[in-house]
């Protein structure tokens, strides 16, 4: 008997744990799921689970020599910038198959009032140039401290995020601990009550916090989009369903799952 194939999931989004709890059922296959460590409590995953990084490109090639990885699965946060380059360059190293799974980007409705810009630093810049004075923060915490320029006393700041931020540089503000997904109805009694003028967003995709979208279109409130980094080059889908077939199809599994 022909000891399983390897596979490790670079984690951290719900596509990830769509992914490795269908594949987690197959006896010829083991799933590794990889987690930055970044979210204290993440949610339970099946299969194995490691956390915390790899030491860059050169240690992630390592991991895959030494644990015998067959195919490797990129599903990271669309922000996730670094370790996309991480994997495309210890896949390049040690020739094993790599595969990025990205959900699709939001894109803006009728009646959105969007101004999209290219990074933290740009949506501080744009809301210096704004007139808003209310602003709701969705970005997470870790780039919190890019949008400290516009911090200059003229606003105040709803800042939303799973974990607390370790150093919040805006001032006067809130913080509310919370994960999604959010409703619609939710989201607009919030804006509401806390008289948001300014939404600030990065572009990750996906259902579970897309409701502050549609609720900024309807209250009529502004939003600035933050775009996403650029990925290397190879094979990518939108899909946890052709991420499936790849990880059959590169591995020569059975396409039962």
């Amino acid at each position: 008997m022909t000891d399983p194939s390897r596979l490790l999931l670079l984690g951290g989004t719900t596509e990830a744990s769509r992914l490795a709890e269908t594949l987690s059922a197959r006896h010829d296959l083991v799933v590794v799921t990889s987690l930055a460590g970044r979210t204290a409590n993440p949610a339970p995953l099946p299969g194995q689970r490691r956390i915390g990084g790899f030491g860059g490109a050169d240690g992630l090639a390592a991991y895959l020599r030494a644990e015998r990885i067959s195919a490797l699965v990129d599903a990271t946060h669309p922000f996730a910038a670094r370790m996309r380059w991480h994997a495309y360059e210890a896949c390049q190293q040690t020739g094993v198959a790599r595969l990025r799974l990205e959900r699709p980007r939001w894109q803006a409705q009728p009646g959105d009032r969007w101004t999209v810009v290219a990074s933290m630093a740009a949506a501080a810049d744009a809301i210096v140039r704004g007139r808003s004075r209310r602003v709701f923060v969705t970005t997470g915490r870790s780039e919190l401290g890019m949008l400290a320029p516009a911090s200059d006393g003229r606003r105040w700041w709803l800042v939303r995020s799973i974990d607390p931020p370790e150093r919040l540089l805006l001032h006067p503000s809130e913080v509310i601990l919370d994960r999604g997904p959010f409703s619609v109805d939710g989201e607009t009694t919030l804006m509401a009550r806390q008289r948001i003028d300014l939404v600030v967003t990065k572009n990750s995709g996906g259902t579970a916090t897309a409701a502050k979208l549609e609720a900024a279109r309807n209250l009529g409130v502004d939003v600035v989009v933050v775009d996403r980094p650029p990925s290397p080059d190879g094979p990518s889908t939108s899909t946890v369903a052709d991420a499936l077939d790849w990880v059959c199809a590169s591995l020569g599994l059975s396409r039962s799952c």
